[in-house]
């Protein structure tokens, strides 16, 4: 199951849909509140978690790899707290398992305040372009950076605003859960981005000491959105690691 992140959808998933969808079952949501995902009357990172267990349930899957991109990765960390008995594996992708800084909420509150402003367009255009590394190559064919930024506020101007309000509400109050890291029994892989000012590297470097079985890969080239940034070598890692932790 792979998991989109914060001012995203599925759709974010469409280069490891590619490469994966020939050898595994797929199941690749829409978080409530994106897409045609309805926003809970309570949305927090536990409400979340367990809309995931819902479609679980609802398809039967006994046990699988859950990887979740930046607030995915959020979501994903309190689902493995609840349920997991259910996960083969776990990979944070661009995430962490550390609660916000009070530097860090005070950066979401003001965004709250920009959207309610100027709406979502605006945000999106003023912000996307901090989620890639500026100057770096990339190894995706299809498109350059910059038209990736365009691709971004394209493909998500339209995500309702009190979506996104209520995603950052949900994020600043989310605990710490290392305690999840250091407890999971599971193999972990955690995919860095050198350049990601989301989740600066060395933050991630640090909590990838905590789990028992843990993997690091450093994507070299990628900010925020290595997906995208370094789809190919993004996808050969996370090829390699469900060939070793899905059964």
């Amino acid at each position: 199951m792979l998991v989109h992140g914060f001012a995203e959808d599925h759709r974010v998933w469409q280069y490891q849909a590619d490469f994966l969808k020939n050898n595994y079952r797929l199941i690749i949501p829409n978080l409530p509140g994106s897409g045609d995902s309805e926003l809970l009357s309570h949305t927090s990172m536990e409400s979340m978690a367990e809309a995931l267990f819902a479609i679980v349930q609802h398809e039967s899957i006994p046990s699988f790899c859950l990887i979740g991109h930046s607030m995915g990765g959020y979501v994903s960390l309190a689902f493995a707290e609840k349920f997991q008995d259910r996960l083969q594996s776990l990979c944070l992708f661009h995430s962490t398992a550390y609660a916000d800084s009070d530097e860090k909420k005070e950066t979401r509150a003001k965004a709250i305040e920009f959207i309610k402003r100027n709406g979502v367009e605006e945000f999106l255009r003023t912000t996307t372009p901090n989620l890639f590394a500026k100057g770096e190559p990339t190894d995706n064919k299809a498109l350059s950076k910059d038209e990736m930024v365009k691709k971004v506020v394209k493909d998500y101007k339209d995500l309702p605003a009190e979506s996104l309000i209520a995603y950052y509400e949900a994020m600043m109050k989310r605990p710490d859960r290392t305690n999840v890291l250091k407890t999971f029994l599971k193999p972990i892989l955690f995919l860095l981005g050198r350049h990601d000012t989301a989740v600066p590297y060395e933050q991630g470097m640090q909590q990838s000491n905590l789990p028992r079985i843990a993997e690091v890969h450093t994507l070299q080239s990628s900010g925020h959105m290595g997906m995208w940034e370094q789809a190919t070598e993004s996808n050969e890692v996370l090829g390699a690691f469900l060939k070793n932790n899905v059964r």
